[in-house]
Formats: C-alpha cells, structure tokens, sequence
C-alpha cells in the first residue's frame, strides 16, 4: 500500500534532485570562468534552508524517523540517528560554509573564495544526491515495511495537515516558482 507521507516525500527529493541540478550547472559555468551569481546561489541557500530543509527535512525529523526509532529500536536508531540525521547536520554546515564564501566574496573577490563557493556548493549537492538515494531506496521502504499501518497513517495524517498549513503560507508555490525560474535561467529542461 501506499502512504501519502512517503509519496510526499519522494516527490519534494525529486524537487530537491532538480534544484541539486541547477547547483551543478552554476559550478560547471564557475569551472569555466563564469562570475560567481551571488543573488542566484543567495537564493538557492534560501530554497535549501527554507524548502528541502525546514519543510522537507523538518517533515521527516518531526513525523517520521521519531516514530520509527520508538517502534524499530536501535536497527532505526543506528539508520535514522547515526545516518540521516548525520547528514542532515553535514548538509546544514555545508550551507552555512557557502553562505560564510559568498559573503566574504562580496567584501573581497579572489579566486581563492571562489574555489571555496565551488567547493561548497559541490559538496552539499553530492551529499544531498547520495542522501536521497539511501532514503528513497533504504529508509523510506525499511519504514513501510516495518511500521504498522496505524503508525504510517499517523505519520500521514501529521503531513497532510502540515502541508495544508505550509500551503496556506504559500511555501510551496514560493519554492517550486523559484526552482522553475532558476532552471529557465540556467538551460534546463524539465522532464515530462
């Protein structure tokens, strides 16, 4: 069967994968000796902060890896706590280390904070994209499997009203406009 929570989820890592995208496609044009797109990498700091973290991210540590560590034990424990948390900290300080580059670029350009801004950015996007593949692949199935039915449909019920209220606040719309605008900006097309 399938839970609204978990398809939720696997849509906002495609969303996130396509913004992971955009990030690459700046890094390449930095490569190449493109200027550094201060207000356009300001932007996707936001996306990430306020969008794959906070409403993504914030879906699962609130609703889902709880649950699954108080019903699974230490398998979830180990899974959830020493791993997906984990990243989700390393992805965070990622961000804030390209946010530290960007300012100091602002104040004082130099091909050494550039290497930085590229480093960064490369860094978030390759552990967000291993990141997605182990949930999408491992944790979000290994919950399904494990979890009772009532237990998913808490978890959905918690999202969907979360969702609601995120939609109310425009959230949604917010970030997904800027992800479109941000790939047209960049050359890439959407997959149908």
């Amino acid at each position: 069967m399938s839970h609204y929570s978990i398809e939720l989820m696997v849509k906002e890592h495609s969303e996130i994968e396509r913004m992971l995208f955009v990030i690459r496609r700046i890094c390449l044009k930095l490569m190449d000796g493109g200027e550094v797109p201060v207000s356009d990498l300001r932007e996707i700091i936001d996306f990430v902060r306020n969008y794959a973290d906070k409403h993504h991210h914030g879906k699962e540590e609130k609703f889902l890896f709880p649950l699954m560590v108080e019903k699974m034990g230490r398998i979830a424990d180990n899974l959830v706590t020493h791993g997906m948390l984990v990243e989700h900290d390393l992805g965070r300080g990622d961000i804030l280390c390209l946010e530290n580059a960007l300012r100091e670029y602002e104040e004082k350009q130099s091909p050494e904070l550039k290497l930085d801004i590229l480093s960064y950015a490369m860094a978030y996007a390759h552990l967000l994209q291993l990141h997605v593949e182990k949930e999408n692949s491992v944790v979000y199935p290994f919950a399904e499997r494990q979890l009772s039915e009532e237990d998913l449909c808490t978890v959905d019920e918690k999202s969907r009203a979360f969702e609601e209220e995120q939609e109310k606040l425009g959230v949604q719309e917010r970030f997904l406009s800027l992800l479109d605008r941000m790939e047209e900006r960049y050359g890439i097309l959407k997959k149908d």
